[in-house]
């Protein structure tokens, strides 16, 4: 590394992946400099709010864990002094650590910035570098060069031999045997369409006037007639069964989704 300033690379372990809402648990940052020495700080962090078990089970970080940490509010001085005016890097930092850090100081009422710093986005970088096309995984699973790719023909081709091999690598030669691989979906919004997302126990609309703002039983309690005219609008029949529910007095179970 031939640096020039000082680099900060860090992350952030969260409550969620709501930048707008969810908490820091805990932040680890790396300080490199330029003569080559290194400084680390990480620390465990209180939210102030329980720590969902599916983030428990991912970082293993529970609330007993973080029941006598600090809040972000009373150390936030101390990281923005370690962080100094260094440049940063981190591993999707643009969309996530980044946005999410700055909100938690600015409610803190330190001051924060990305201004006149390099960011370094290692997570765009690997992107930008390494390709995750169709011709990517033909070298990558056939060792071949895709010839005349984006030629339908060519294109399925590839991927019958792509999907043969792949039987070979992870299954058992059946395909099948590749249905075990499949992304998780995410447990935080209520619905496919992502209208409504869980946030410490209850629903949160997404849309509207009342985006990212109120739950769901608060605009039942402030705004009867906005959830009504819902009914009556361009919604699915699940969003409306919903919205009918809550008017009823019938809120969902915290953590409940639709999965059609």
């Amino acid at each position: 590394m031939k640096l020039t300033k000082d680099l900060v690379v860090l992350d952030l372990e969260t409550t969620g992946t709501w930048v707008d809402k969810d908490r820091i648990i805990e932040i680890a940052l790396i300080k490199m400099k330029p003569d080559g020495t290194r400084e680390d700080m990480v620390m465990k962090i209180n939210p102030g709010m329980p720590i969902p078990p599916v983030v428990t089970e991912l970082t293993g970080i529970s609330n007993g864990d973080v029941q006598n940490a600090p809040q972000f509010k009373t150390v936030a001085q101390e990281i923005q002094a370690f962080i100094g005016d260094a440049d940063l890097g981190g591993f999707n930092i643009d969309r996530f650590d980044l946005p999410l850090l700055k909100r938690e100081f600015n409610e803190a009422g330190v001051e924060f910035s990305v201004a006149n710093r390099n960011v370094y986005d290692a997570q765009k970088v690997y992107h930008i570098n390494e390709k995750r096309d169709l011709s990517a995984a033909y070298q990558f699973f056939c060792q071949k060069e895709l010839v005349n790719a984006h030629s339908a023909m060519a294109d399925t081709e590839a991927t019958l031999e792509i999907l043969a091999q792949q039987m070979v690598k992870y299954g058992d030669e059946s395909p099948e045997s590749l249905l075990q691989y499949t992304y998780q979906t995410s447990n935080e919004f209520y619905d496919k369409e992502r209208k409504f997302r869980w946030w410490n126990g209850k629903l949160y609309m997404m849309f509207g006037k009342y985006a990212r703002r109120h739950s769901l039983d608060e605009v039942v309690k402030k705004d009867r007639g906005y959830l009504e005219w819902i009914l009556s609008a361009n919604f699915s029949q699940d969003i409306k069964l919903l919205v009918e529910n809550a008017l009823n007095g019938q809120m969902p179970v915290y953590g409940q989704k639709i999965d059609s």
